[in-house]
């Protein structure tokens, strides 16, 4: 339950308001997961007044300002077409229009395809906090703790390369319904090759990351030996991860 809003006017403001231990608060971008039923007490700083919406290209990476809405993202004529058709399939159109792509990320499951393309292409996060000032924690470190930042650290940008071929291969009972197993391919032209897999779990998990795609087929089976949920069994995903990984790859030869 929010009881408190509050609207910081800087940065700095908004990082002692993060900080503080009570009332606990968080920082809200669009609003889409705060905003939802909740027993916790808690305060939010909306940061709709911090200018953190802004995209912007720089050689090969674009930045993403934290409190950029996903539908925004998708109209970008920068990203890939792969990344922009998971963006499509992450929410509706309404949703779309408020739920921003930091808010994205730190409430991901195993199940959002953005954030396996974001992980896939070795995305970064630009974190401020007062402590330590600014620094870039990379999507995966995130991904693979899934504790969330730290109280009192605060997204502001994401960095998204574009020098990255992306393909995303997954299975689902219907076109709209939610991913029973994803895998999203990025190839680099040096040939270095991330796979990342999807669909079940707290998170996206990378299973390949290598100068080439060897093996790919072994590694996407080993990576999900064990994902068996109540949507499918562990030896379906596993089957199903090699021959999307397969098709992935067929993508972008």
């Amino acid at each position: 339950m929010i009881i408190e809003y509050l609207r910081p006017n800087t940065i700095e403001a908004a990082l002692a308001l993060i900080a503080r231990a009570e009332p606990k608060t968080y920082p809200m971008g669009g609003g889409t997961v705060l905003n939802r039923p909740n027993r916790e007490r808690f305060a939010v700083a909306d940061l709709q007044s911090l200018g953190l919406n802004q995209m912007e290209r720089s050689g090969n990476i674009l930045q993403v300002g934290a409190t950029t809405t996903l539908q925004r993202l998708a109209e970008s004529g920068e990203i890939q077409e792969a990344l922009r058709d998971a963006i499509q399939r992450e929410a509706t159109y309404h949703m779309r229009q408020a739920a921003s792509i930091a808010g994205t990320i730190v409430a991901a499951d195993g199940r959002s395809r953005v954030a396996g393309c974001l992980l896939a292409m070795d995305a970064t996060l630009e974190v401020e906090s007062k402590e330590v000032g600014k620094e870039q924690v990379r999507v995966g470190d995130l991904m693979a703790s899934r504790v969330g930042l730290s109280q009192g650290k605060l997204i502001t940008a994401v960095n998204i390369p574009l020098n990255v071929r992306v393909a995303v291969e997954f299975v689902a009972r219907t076109e709209g319904d939610e991913p029973i197993i994803f895998a999203v391919m990025a190839k680099w032209p040096s040939g270095r090759t991330r796979l990342v897999l999807g669909g079940t779990g707290r998170a996206p998990l990378l299973a390949l990351d290598g100068p080439e795609a060897g093996g790919l087929d072994v590694a996407a089976r080993n990576a999900y030996s064990r994902a068996g949920d109540e949507w499918a069994s562990a030896e379906y995903r596993q089957e199903m991860a090699g021959l999307l990984a397969v098709r992935c790859l067929g993508q972008l030869s």
